[in-house]
């Protein structure tokens, strides 16, 4: 029921359900309003519900990374630099993301920045074009999601340079024409990269899956299966 009247933006339904509970949510229900809090921008009750998370479970690295990149979103570097200290004192460490696409009964595996890869070049070329191409269809890079505060051009940079962007861009110069690709990532997909795919998606007029720790994201013609909510 949280995760119900958290995706409609029935904040006020959730606190009044949250106070009249026996119990509390736990983790599974704070959880799912911290998602629906990132996706609506309720910074105050998304605050609220990580700490709870952090509090169930100190060595959460996900809900440090969601208030941070909530709290970037706002432009509140000053928590953002709280919440990295917090995670470094007490030994949290992010895993690191990675994410693959198995062409020919061979695995591909890319990480952000990569350079390892043998067609690599390639890739950031492909990325590089679908940049300009996006940008004619009204893209702008969130570089919130790239918590590079006040460096835009930087931040634009890590952004082409994520991991699923990098596997989505070898599985489609990989593949012919029309034919669909799966890409897996390990953790959630960010915001940025979910608004490029779909933008690629209907550029290249291709089918692009993308499973990443959440769920399945289905981009075809400019839109994700799952509505823009994940």
């Amino acid at each position: 029921m949280i995760d119900l009247l958290a995706r409609a933006k029935r904040f006020a339904e959730v606190e009044e359900l949250i106070v009249a509970m026996p119990f509390d949510p736990g983790p599974i229900g704070w959880t799912a309003l911290l998602g629906a809090c990132r996706t609506h921008g309720n910074m105050n009750l998304g605050a609220r519900a990580a700490e709870k998370i952090i509090r169930f479970d100190p060595h959460n690295a996900s809900a440090y990374v969601m208030l941070a990149n909530m709290h970037a979103s706002s432009g509140r570097w000053e928590e953002v630099a709280k919440v990295r200290k917090l995670m470094k004192d007490r030994g949290v460490r992010k895993k690191p993301g990675c994410s693959w696409i198995e062409l020919n009964k061979t695995i591909h595996v890319f990480v952000a920045d990569d350079v390892s890869h043998p067609r690599i070049k390639e890739v950031y070329r492909f990325l590089e074009e679908m940049s300009e191409k996006m940008k004619g269809l009204g893209y702008v890079p969130d570089v919130r999601w790239a918590l590079a505060r006040d460096h835009e051009i930087e931040g634009e940079k890590r952004l082409r340079h994520h991991s699923e962007k990098l596997a989505v861009a070898f599985g489609l110069i990989s593949t012919r024409d029309g034919e669909p690709i799966l890409v897996i990532k390990n953790l959630r997909i960010c915001g940025d990269c979910h608004s490029a795919i779909k933008l690629i998606s209907k550029i290249v007029g291709r089918e692009i899956t993308v499973r990443d720790a959440h769920r399945f994201h289905c981009f075809r013609g400019g839109s994700c299966s799952c509505g823009d909510y994940w």
